[in-house]
């Protein structure tokens, strides 16, 4: 599953050729089973793109790192989208928890907007699973848990009070401070994870672990709710159960702010919400917060001096087919933020709303 981390990593590439590949995957039998066809179908056509425009000693090194990641694609393991991405000296590959349009894109940057449009389009969050024996980070987006699993986590106590016994003076004030020192460890490790975001974190284990956690966590400010109980050995199945209403929760909150933040800008007269006007604020950088409901798509052509035009229908390479995503990005590029609303929840902004920064 991919992050914003992840992201940086491939917009900050530069190398021709720069292959990406997308197309919407399916989780479960039988509509999966024509998966690996699709995939198929289309490294044919990048490789057949490729070939006009390059030759075959220059394209060996890069179809060969493409066929060993589309040989390493677990279709059991597939969510909602896939998303494959391959130049020199670099091949990576992405199961996506929402979907994407096929997609076949030959330039000297990996295509990641669709990515940047999903993970606004879904909510995400972390959730810690504390415990001396294996403490464990899970990304989640929506309604889909991944298990980060690397040299980071999990991450096991070592020592007295965990792998080895205690000294023999020791009491319990010893053990809880060594469990204190533990935890700020786990919460040390998960800085590199939360650098570009302040996702909601949701925290699980015996009510101890979590009382001395948040004693030592810098992110506390961050903690949206805790599950109780024993996760050791808990599936991804057997967590969304006890999770999902707290994102929902969450979810829930973070729109009634943002409805409260666009109430106070347009008190102060610092609120666009005409699609035209929104785009050309959104691209001077003056967009603060972006609201749009979450069905809300619409063709677009850009005009000799920048301007968006409406268009009635999409096709032709000069519409685009949604210039909502244009406009997501542009935002976001812009260091502004996205809210993804209820459709009908801005039914009096016609669909779409930019609180200014100025």
């Amino acid at each position: 599953m991919i992050t914003r981390q992840d992201l940086k990593e491939l917009q900050s590439l530069t190398k021709v050729p720069a292959l990406s590949l997308l197309l919407p995957t399916h989780r479960t039998s039988p509509d999966n089973k024509q998966d690996p066809i699709r995939v198929k179908n289309l490294v044919k056509e990048a490789t057949d793109r490729l070939s006009e425009e390059f030759s075959t000693r220059e394209l060996e090194p890069l179809l060969k790192d493409l066929d060993e990641l589309v040989e390493d694609i677990n279709y059991d393991y597939a969510l909602d989208g896939l998303a494959l991405f391959v130049a020199d000296d670099f091949a990576k590959k992405f199961y996506l928890p929402f979907t994407v349009p096929k997609r076949v894109i030959i330039d000297q940057s990996f295509a990641t907007r669709d990515l940047v449009y999903g993970l606004h389009r879904a909510q995400r969050y972390w959730v810690f699973l504390l415990s001396q024996n294996a403490s464990r980070l899970l990304a989640g987006t929506g309604e889909t848990l991944e298990e980060v699993n690397n040299k980071d986590f999990p991450l096991q106590m070592e020592g007295p009070g965990a792998t080895t016994a205690p000294p023999d003076q020791a009491d319990s004030a010893y053990v809880d401070d060594r469990h204190r020192r533990f935890f700020q460890s786990v919460d040390r490790a998960f800085t590199a994870y939360a650098a570009d975001d302040s996702l909601p974190i949701i925290v699980g284990g015996v009510i101890r672990q979590i009382s001395f956690f948040q004693e030592v966590s810098q992110y506390t400010s961050q903690i949206a709710g805790t599950i109780t109980g024993n996760f050791d050995s808990a599936t991804e199945a057997e967590l969304m159960p006890q999770v999902w209403p707290i994102v929902q929760e969450v979810r829930s909150q973070q729109r009634a702010d943002a409805l409260a933040a666009l109430d106070t800008a347009m008190g102060e007269k610092k609120v666009a919400s005409a699609l035209e006007e929104i785009w050309q604020l959104a691209h001077e950088g003056r967009g603060q917060l972006l609201l749009v409901e979450n069905g809300y798509r619409i063709p677009a052509t850009v005009d000799d001096k920048g301007g968006l035009q409406v268009v009635d229908e999409k096709g032709g390479t000069d519409v685009m087919d949604d210039a909502i995503d244009e406009v997501i990005e542009a935002v976001l590029a812009k260091g502004g933020e996205v809210m993804l609303m209820d459709d009908g929840a801005l039914a009096d902004y016609d669909r779409i709303a930019l609180t200014l920064r100025y």
